[in-house]
């Protein structure tokens, strides 16, 4: 899904970047260019930096059950 409408970003591309250690907005940012034209993309990406924090914090807890 696009998040991103007006750089052309999508949703797997903003987890991608995380994945390859783009943790923050600011990062996301400098790396796609997510947010720095209108803005309106900037909760979703929120959202989905929220829960792959989420999911990375379970990861470890889920290798030792």
């Amino acid at each position: 899904m696009y998040v991103c409408v007006c750089k052309a970003i999508t949703d797997k591309q903003i987890r991608s970047a995380i994945e390859n250690g783009h943790c923050s907005r600011r990062h996301l940012n400098q790396c796609l260019g997510v947010g720095s034209v209108c803005g309106k993309c900037s909760r979703h990406v929120k959202q989905i930096l929220d829960e792959s924090h989420a999911e990375q914090q379970l990861m470890p807890q889920a290798a030792f059950a």
